[in-house]
């Protein structure tokens, strides 16, 4: 199995944007085949080296998280997080 995490920093913070980031992230469980699960928290710690948003997703192996990454809903949702967020990091293992 495969874990892709991403933190998000959002231009505005404002609880109403996280959610709406949530709402975004979490429609790709139904439109993204290989997505074997996906889990998105809203971060509620205040400080500087916080980050908004956590996005941790499940894949069954290297080859399903590249399928992913060019998915054409995949690619939808990371145009729309690119007008919202400030900055983003990732995280991908085997586990």
């Amino acid at each position: 199995m495969v874990k892709h995490i991403v933190f998000f920093k959002l231009i505005d913070n404002e609880e109403n944007n996280k959610e709406l980031v949530k709402e975004k992230l979490l429609s790709l469980k139904n439109k993204v085949e290989v997505l074997q699960n996906i889990e998105v928290g809203l971060n509620f710690a205040n400080e500087e080296r916080a980050y908004d948003i956590a996005l941790i997703t499940d894949f069954k192996n290297k080859n399903d998280l590249d399928i992913y990454a060019v998915h054409p809903y995949h690619l939808e949702v990371v145009e729309y997080i690119k007008t919202v967020a400030l900055s983003s990091k990732v995280v991908d293992f085997k586990y």
